[in-house]
């Protein structure tokens, strides 16, 4: 799996603040989960379904400065559920979301790309059960599920902290959102990422601002 800049994005965007306890849901090869523990001091636990991507993972934690603190567990949401008794101050995840699309011939890649594993009801009921009562959902989605995610969230007493669109260059509409629920009802914190001053590859300003610490050049 390529690095892809909707990891990358939530991975620098997601709130730490007083964040103890982290969970990555799908971590695949633990990019978020590498990025979640260089901005923080936080206990962090990855869980992926597919074997290959989670050793992978499990490989790229070892060779880190931080895998003292990060875990990775091969399993699927719902079994992690059943078998945990922890709380998390945040849960980060870039789910499956092409829920219509067309499936990839390779069945890892359909697992990763689309929600027929885990699909966002029992993802966000599931979330509700383990987050810490001050703790934070964070998560990336295409622009226009934001309506029904917001309203699962609703159903689960989990309410928009902040939101974040994010437009590829100035004169596009958002392709992606990145949200933030918490169990407290207050007025979200709105904001707008453009990614690319539109030209391909010059990247904004608030972008590099966003992600510098994770590139090695832009």
């Amino acid at each position: 799996m390529k690095v892809g800049t909707d990891g990358v994005l939530l991975g620098a965007w997601a709130g730490i603040k007083n964040a103890k306890t982290i969970l990555d849901i799908g971590t695949g090869t633990g990019m978020i989960a590498l990025m979640l523990a260089q901005r923080s001091k936080a206990k962090i636990i990855g869980i992926e379904i597919d074997k290959d991507a989670a050793n992978q993972a499990k490989e790229n934690i070892l060779k880190s400065p931080w895998n003292d603190r990060i875990e990775i567990i091969q399993n699927d949401f719902i079994d992690f559920l059943k078998n945990t008794h922890e709380k998390f101050d945040l849960i980060v995840t870039n789910p499956p979301y092409f829920e219509n699309a067309l499936h990839s011939p390779k069945n890892e890649r359909t697992i990763a790309r689309h929600n027929k594993q885990l699909n966002f009801e029992l993802l966000i009921s599931g979330v509700s059960k383990i987050l810490n009562q001050n703790g934070v959902f964070s998560l990336i989605l295409p622009a226009e599920l934001e309506k029904k995610i917001e309203n699962l969230c609703f159903e689960q007493d989990l309410f928009r902290d902040r939101i974040c669109f994010i437009k590829p260059t100035h004169n596009k509409n958002p392709k992606r959102i990145m949200m933030e629920f918490g169990r407290k009802r207050k007025m979200a914190e709105k904001t707008t990422l453009i990614i690319e001053d539109n030209e391909r590859h010059k990247y904004s300003a608030d972008y590099i601002a966003l992600t510098k610490d994770f590139y090695l050049k832009f």
